[in-house]
């Protein structure tokens, strides 16, 4: 419990710390003043100062802030401050947050290619790269079937079917089919564990075969050299981030037809849970996990919503159009009002997230404590 929270810090410290370097080089090279670079949040526990720059570490070790001279619309009358700055400069300055979180994804993503990243893979297409650890893994489960019945889990990996080993998902397939009429025994690696499962296949709606009822993929770490870990990173990058729009888009979506999304929200408990299941599958795991929400965290941050990097970039792009300042008071005020309702989700979904994960936490700290 204490290497979770400890390792989930680090994770949000790591994203944070990239999101806001980015905004500091970038208001640098545009000549703005950074008044503070700061780790963590106040109180403040130590700093010094460089230049015009405070850098400080503060109390509360989730995040960190970039303060840079005249974001708030003040400070009109320096050169160096952030208001008298062209409008992509602003853009650039604003919007260089998300671009550091999709570079450290990139770069997490090349590392894991490069040592070894757990991928599905096809077992008929050769690829350019050596690939260890070859496993046939459980994607989905029928509900009510009979893998469903039987307890097996999505991400279950299959080591044998009566005492059979089958390397490829097709030959595996093949078997079940030709001996849908037995009790098949499969031995099944959960985690660290190792389950024996009796599972008779059985008709499922829509099919005249009986069958178990999952869908099956091989996976594998996959290890390219370093070019083409560098190649094969950019694509995975840009089409996570497709998938993550993608997912975004039905979810906004579902909430405007007045579907229930809740329950596909997740806040600080809920990543932090994912944290200890993903730290336990190990080292790459977590290296992947880690890429996955800092693209998570670049996609909804450059959302034009008030508040959030998007939301400064919509209003100075209205200020653009307009020709002149936005009022400086009415700005703030929406910007206010955009972070309270942030907050509002924030502690709506951690209330759920206690609701669905809170007795296994409070089972895991008193095991932490006894």
């Amino acid at each position: 419990m204490f290497l979770t929270i400890i390792i989930f810090i680090a994770i949000i410290c790591l994203l944070v710390f990239a999101h806001e370097i980015g905004h500091f080089i970038s208001a640098k090279k545009a000549g703005v003043a950074v008044e503070e670079f700061g780790f963590g949040f106040p109180p403040r526990l130590f700093s010094f100062k460089k230049k015009e720059t405070i850098y400080s570490i503060n109390l509360i070790p989730i995040g960190g802030f970039v303060k840079i001279k005249g974001e708030s619309g003040r400070d009109s009358a320096e050169k160096d401050s952030f208001v008298n700055k062209k409008f992509w400069q602003k853009s650039i300055i604003l919007g260089s947050g998300v671009t550091m979180n999709i570079f450290f994804a990139f770069i997490l993503i090349t590392i894991g290619l490069m040592i070894g990243l757990p991928t599905i893979i096809d077992d008929e297409q050769p690829l350019p790269a050596n690939i260890t650890n070859k496993k046939v893994q459980i994607a989905s489960i029928y509900e009510k079937s009979a893998a469903d019945l039987a307890g097996l889990k999505i991400g279950d990996i299959i080591l044998t079917i009566d005492g059979q080993s089958f390397p490829k998902v097709a030959e595996m397939q093949k078997y079940i089919k030709t001996h849908q009429n037995n009790s098949l025994s499969l031995e099944i690696e959960r985690g660290k564990e190792k389950l024996i499962k009796e599972i008779t296949p059985a008709l499922i709606e829509g099919n005249n075969e009986k069958l178990l009822g999952v869908n099956l993929v091989s996976t594998g770490l996959i290890h390219y050299n370093f070019f083409l870990a560098i190649y094969h990173g950019f694509l995975t990058t840009f089409s996570l981030i497709f998938e993550i729009i993608s997912a975004l888009y039905w979810l906004i979506k579902g909430a405007i037809s007045g579907a229930n999304i809740t329950n596909q929200l997740s806040g600080p408990v809920g990543v932090a849970v994912l944290t200890s299941q993903v730290t336990k599958l190990g080292f790459i795991y977590l290296i992947q996990f880690t890429a996955l929400l800092s693209l998570n965290l670049a996609i909804i941050n450059i959302l034009p919503f008030p508040a959030l990097d998007g939301g400064r970039i919509l209003f100075i792009i209205i200020e653009k159009i307009r020709g002149k300042p936005n009022n400086e008071k009415i700005e703030s005020l929406i910007h206010n009002i955009g972070f309270s309702l942030l907050m509002i989700l924030i502690v709506f979904v951690t209330y759920r997230d206690l609701l669905r994960y809170g007795q296994k936490i409070i089972n895991n700290l008193k095991g932490f404590f006894s």
